[in-house]
């Protein structure tokens, strides 16, 4: 929801920073790189209790996140390998963030709680391979209540004030769910009239082919036509 209201406002704030990096020598997948380092960190510390620290690192480490695109513009390097390494980098401290607070609720609360970061990162992955094979096949998927902005958000709100951490992560498990369904809904509907505008545009294809191939043949039939001879008796 967030990326496709706020993502051209919001690339539009930090393409000067993107300038700026390009003078330092940084490429986009050294800070790729460093905001996994950084989730890495702030992982750990969720983990060890520390929300407020964790809670820090994760703000830093979407700050990487956030400025190597606008750097990937500015040094005109943006490629298909690197937002593929990008998106993989973010499932991956997805997975190491709600992961530490599954080893956070299962040291200071009920091992039972730790499944719930895990069925909101379950949830997450569904969603996000929904959108990758929608567009494998040229659809589009994007959208939903909870996409992984929103999540952080949530994720951030519930570290800074921890006695709202559970309550947060229900909420939004919850709407990571309804994201799940409106996404397959979504693909479900645009998958179904797909083959028929692909079966259309092909009828319409083969019809211009058709008649091409009749006016060759007439303009041949023209010029491989004898002339008409006139006799005067």
């Amino acid at each position: 929801m967030f990326d496709g209201k706020f993502r051209a406002p919001v690339d539009k704030a930090v393409k000067p920073l993107g300038n700026g990096l390009r003078k330092t020598g940084l490429t986009p997948d050294h800070l790729t790189v460093l905001g996994l380092l950084v989730a890495v960190g702030a992982a750990v510390a969720i983990g060890a209790g520390q929300l407020r620290l964790g809670l820090l690192l994760v703000i830093l480490a979407a700050l990487p996140d956030l400025l190597d695109g606008a750097l990937a513009k500015a040094s005109n390097t943006s490629s298909q390998r690197g937002a593929f390494f990008d998106s993989t980098i973010d499932r991956f401290a997805d997975a190491l963030l709600f992961g530490g607070v599954a080893w956070y609720f299962a040291s200071a609360k009920s091992p039972h709680m730790a499944m719930l970061p895990f069925a909101v990162m379950a949830l997450s992955s569904v969603i996000s391979y929904m959108r990758a094979k929608a567009e494998s096949l040229g659809l589009d998927a994007k959208g939903g209540l909870m996409e992984r902005a929103e999540r952080i958000i949530a994720l951030c709100l519930g570290l800074l004030f921890p006695v709202l951490l559970i309550p947060i992560l229900w909420i939004t498990l919850a709407l990571t769910a309804i994201t799940a369904v409106q996404r397959f809904m979504k693909v479900w509907k645009q998958a179904a009239v797909a083959p028929v505008t692909a079966a259309k545009i092909e009828m319409r294809r083969s019809r211009r082919q058709t008649r091409r191939v009749v006016r060759t043949e007439r303009r041949h039939t023209r010029i491989a036509r004898p002339g008409r001879t006139t006799r005067n008796d």
